[in-house]
């Protein structure tokens, strides 16, 4: 097609999968992922110094924690629960029982040393659900203080400080810098588990600590470290080196804390989950001076990695609070190598449309950081739209179905003043499906189930477990099963929610208020001596062992989020219900619902709350064969997208899309086409074939609105060489070529003994010889066209808003021609490339996936045809003895037996002159091939010529004999 003298810039959006990557390339990049060092810049540290005396043995956290959800939150600032010993068995005494009052009582007095065996949080309840006799612990008297009693719940304040970082939620509150320590900074410290720490992204790495032999990571302790000494921090330097692979970044305290409680907090975490403030906040969102402090923390994090960064290690940034990070290490002039650094960055969390983020004051800094990556990776792949709508319209560049194409390429390296691209990747995250595995086998857990077993004897338990935070819709899920209650009374008695809950952030008192009062309200409604409805529990108080052995025990799962990226606690669910198949009920919100394989939960709007209570009910009387159906659906997911494909799958396609972004040599190191070096070679080669481009190479032509919708009339110039060319019995000559098989059989009337290649692939013809040949062969016979008139339907819509603009309809393929105005980049053509990026990624969003297309972009048009089908495939095709071309397979193929000039022996000659770097690149390969670029771009063809000397070049070889 015209416009292909520009496909050299978008390569790396022809194809996401790795599949379609050389064997050389891909078993390099493995490599790369094996023996290089990757560098995991996270804002918090797996691992923290604390300082002090050694404290006794505390259970490994993020053992506990097998996959990314909150299953082991933060331990509310006290050490966890020790495990009980595995010699206890099921019959061993139970500790005394207490009564609903008295429980809820004893909340804020929780005791904060560590029990000498693992608390048991269900005993508070085992007489309400023993026998139906009545013979409880509650008796008559407490019963008349049960409302006031319950009225009063409020969570354990002591477990609103210090509370674990999670990546799907809002983060917490920066623990008090204003503490202070009784022993100075001199005195011995310890390295405990970082409760801040994103535990999912440090389980998912530990996932493949075979595959990721050598890492760092880079992040802050978490704690306040104004009153270390200098000593003291060269200290703590040295060992998390050497015994954690980690190294602390060193932030004042006031610094991180405005950066952190303010701007991550109360600016970007509630746009990013649209949670847009009113006023009188809305000062602070839209102006917020903490940004400075942003800015500060992430040209901390980058001297950091400067520091440690050798040639070969992978930069791996991670989630929202590093947005600057990806900018600031390429623009380093420390370190000038960071600028062709292979550099990934991951958004955790969920990315909100355009109209959402354009909010924020400091928008263009943020996309622009991001944008110094070479992939940026989000969790669905609606987040991943949003992202290049939003990229597209406040930035104003174009964003493509893969990626962004920036208008400002490295400094300093290959692409400099050319632009660069970044491919944009979707990479849903998973659990360790195996580990999970080995903890369910554990004593612990199944002595919880057993015991879980008994005391809810003849009842069914719905499990939920959230933060208590506004996002995660806990109040929304507690009224659907208040409404459960009232609408279907014979339950009562028989169902109860026992819902698992953190507070994070002393800011979230007032979502923490609302959800007593609702259970306040539903358990003195439905509460009788032997039955409370609402069992209510802090994170804190469940053991990752009791968590687990109650999604074995569950009969739904209930996750009402308002917004989430991954729930992965739904996928714990799945993998728990092994032998039971119990359905999940899922917000339609949460990024895990866009996955096909999670459509067969039962799908839920939270702010139904009618929809929710019948879902419940649904999910208590579904038949067991239509809960294995669903659980066998969800459960291919959830071990097929794991931990270890979230990691693996990331850094591979950041090291391809690294190589892609720089491999190209700069055009200046690119040696001229030596004439007088390859004319004796053609001269003396038996056989030769000859690869020529037309558009932009043969034949320039005229891009004006004019010349484009004029007639198609054959170049004469063109024509005769192509005919000088075949005439040449040694000769096989190929034109390849995006125009239709209908404007090209005017070239093949004129030069019958020419292989055409028409549409990019679309279709070929034989040469005719002999009086035979000269057929088309359709390369997509096998293909569904239907997928053009919605196209064209679309592209029409986007014709009526863009001026001059016009489609063009081909047999297998759909061209948009969206500017035909002057070259100059003035206003209307800045509108229309716009426009542009918009019906690609309409395009691509509506029909890409469905009918497996492809979107090839230029300066002035864009290409929409069949995944698979390129003039690459087609060459490979032509190459191949057994391809197309010589021994027809397709269906709409004639049975012709046609040999191609030279007798199909092996050509000793292969000579490619064109833009498209996808071909050049992939013949290179071949001993005997020399390319030659016309694009006047970066290439990795081995010769350059300059597009206007192409004529009088082709003329020296064709006159040869």
């Amino acid at each position: 097609m015209e416009h292909d003298d520009d496909l050299g810039c978008y390569l790396s959006i022809e194809t996401a999968a790795v599949s379609e990557l050389s064997d050389q390339l891909l078993t390099t990049i493995m490599s790369s992922l094996r023996n290089h060092r990757v560098i995991i810049a996270s804002l918090f540290l797996p691992t923290t110094a604390v300082l002090g005396e050694s404290s006794p043995p505390t259970p490994d956290i993020y053992a506990r924690e097998v996959g990314t959800t909150a299953a082991t939150q933060d331990l509310g600032g006290r050490p966890p629960a020790f495990r009980h010993a595995s010699s206890r068995s099921i019959g061993s005494t139970p500790a005394p029982l207490k009564s609903i009052v008295d429980d809820l009582k004893s909340r804020a007095i929780t005791p904060i040393t560590t029990p000498p065996s693992e608390l048991n949080p269900f005993s508070k309840f085992a007489s309400l659900a023993s026998s139906p006799t009545g013979k409880g612990s509650i008796s008559p008297s407490s019963i008349q203080n049960i409302d006031a009693s319950l009225a009063k719940f409020q969570p354990d304040p002591i477990h609103t400080s210090r509370l674990q970082r999670r990546s799907s939620s809002k983060p917490p509150r920066y623990p008090s810098l204003t503490r202070s320590y009784t022993n100075p900074p001199s005195e011995p410290y310890y390295f405990a588990p970082n409760t801040h720490c994103n535990g999912g992204l440090k389980n998912a790495v530990d996932s493949v600590k075979d595959r990721m032999t050598s890492k760092l990571w880079v992040g802050t302790l978490g704690s306040s470290t104004d009153a270390y000494s200098t000593e003291l921090k060269a200290s703590v330097d040295r060992r998390m080196k050497e015994m954690h692979s980690s190294l602390p970044v060193w932030i004042p305290d006031a610094e991180f804390e405005s950066c952190y409680d303010e701007f991550c907090h109360q600016v970007l975490w509630p746009c990013l989950h649209y949670a847009v403030p009113d006023a009188p906040k809305t000062k602070l969102f839209f102006e917020s001076a903490a940004f400075k402090q942003y800015v500060a923390v992430n040209k901390r994090f980058a001297e950091a990695i400067e520091s440690v960064w050798t040639e070969g290690d992978v930069v791996w940034i991670n989630d929202y609070h590093l947005m600057l990070l990806p900018l600031l290490l390429r623009q380093s002039t420390r370190i000038p190598a960071l600028a062709c650094a292979p550099i990934g960055f991951f958004m955790h969390v969920a990315f909100p449309s355009s109209e959402i983020f354009r909010c924020l004051s400091v928008r263009e800094h943020l996309l622009r950081g991001m944008l110094g990556a070479d992939l940026v990776g989000f969790q669905t792949a609606s987040y991943a739209r949003h992202f290049r709508q939003t990229v597209s319209r406040i930035l104003a560049v174009e964003a493509l179905p893969k990626g962004i194409q920036v208008e400002y390429g490295i400094p300093g390296g290959a692409r400099e003043g050319r632009g660069r691209f970044v491919d944009v990747g979707v990479f849903p995250m998973g659990i360790d499906v195996g580990a999970l595995r080995v903890r369910r086998r554990e004593p612990d857990v199944s002595y919880w189930v057993q015991l879980l077993r008994q005391r809810y004897a003849g009842m069914m338990i719905v499990v939920g477990r959230d933060k208590l935070d506004e996002i995660q819709g806990v109040k929304h899920k507690l009224e659907a099963f208040e409404l459960f209650l009232k609408k279907w009374p014979e339950y009562q008695g028989k169902v109860l929610l026992l819902q698992v809950a953190l507070q994070t952030t002393e800011s979230n008192e007032l979502a923490a208020g609302g959800v007593s009062d609702v259970v306040a309200r539903i358990n003195s409604a439905f509460s009788t001596l032997t039955y409370q409805p609402v069992v209510f529990l802090h994170t804190q108080e469940v053991t990752f062992s009791q968590y687990l052995a109650l999604l074995t025990v569950a009969d739904a799962f209930l996750v009402t989020s308002l917004r989430e990226g991954m729930a992965l606690r739904t996928h714990e669910f799945v993998e728990c219900q092994d032998g039971r198949h119990r359905p999940l009920i899922l917000s339609e919100f949460t990024g895990s619902y866009s996955y096909s394989g999670f459509r067969s939960c039962i799908a839920v709007n939270p702010y139904d709350t009618y929809g929710t209570a019948k879902a419940i009910h649904q999910a208590l009387t579904m038949s067991d064969d239509e809960a294995l159906s669903r659980w066998e659906d969800l459960h291919n997911h959830v071990v097929t997208q794991t931990a270890q494909t979230f990691v693996t799958s990331f850094l591979t396609r950041c090291l391809r899309a690294n190589t892609e972004h720089t491999s190209q040599t700069d055009l200046n190191s690119v040696p001229a086409l030596n004439t007088t070096l390859l004319i004796p070679r053609y001269k003396h080669s038996p056989r030769r074939i000859l690869l020529l481009d037309f558009e932009g190479t043969l034949w320039r032509p005229d891009m004006s609105r004019a010349g484009l919708l004029a007639p198609f009339v054959p170049p004469e110039g063109a024509v005769e060489l192509l005919k000088k060319f075949s005439a040449n019995k040694r000769n096989e000559v190929w034109l390849l070529s995006g125009l239709p098989v209908k404007s090209l059989e005017q070239v093949a009337a004129k030069a019958p003994g020419v292989g055409i290649v028409a549409e990019n692939g679309c279709f070929a013809k034989i040469p005719a010889q002999n009086g035979k040949g000269g057929v088309w062969i359709s390369m997509v016979a096998n293909l569904n066209l239907t997928w053009k008139g919605l196209c064209v339907e679309i592209l029409n819509y986007f014709t009526e808003r863009t001026p001059g603009s016009f489609v063009e309809e081909r047999e297998a393929s759909v061209v948009w021609r969206f500017w035909t105005g002057p070259t100059d980049d003035c206003s209307d053509r800045q509108w229309a490339r716009r426009q542009a990026a918009e019906a690609q990624n309409h395009i691509f969003d509506s029909l890409g996936e469905r009918y497996g297309l492809r979107i090839i972009p230029g300066s002035t048009s864009f290409l929409v045809l069949p995944n698979n089908i390129s003039r690459s495939t087609a060459v490979g095709a032509i190459l191949h003895p057994g391809g197309p071309a010589h021994s027809p397979r397709s269906s709409s193929m004639p049975d012709l037996d046609v040999p191609v000039n030279g007798g199909g022996g092996e050509a000793g000659f292969v000579f490619a002159v064109g833009s498209d770097e996808k071909l050049l690149r992939r013949l290179n390969e071949l001993d005997n091939a020399e390319t030659v670029s016309t694009s006047g771009k970066g290439t990795d063809a081995k010769w350059k010529l300059d597009a206007g000397d192409v004529g009088d070049v082709m003329w020296l070889f064709a006159n040869c004999a």
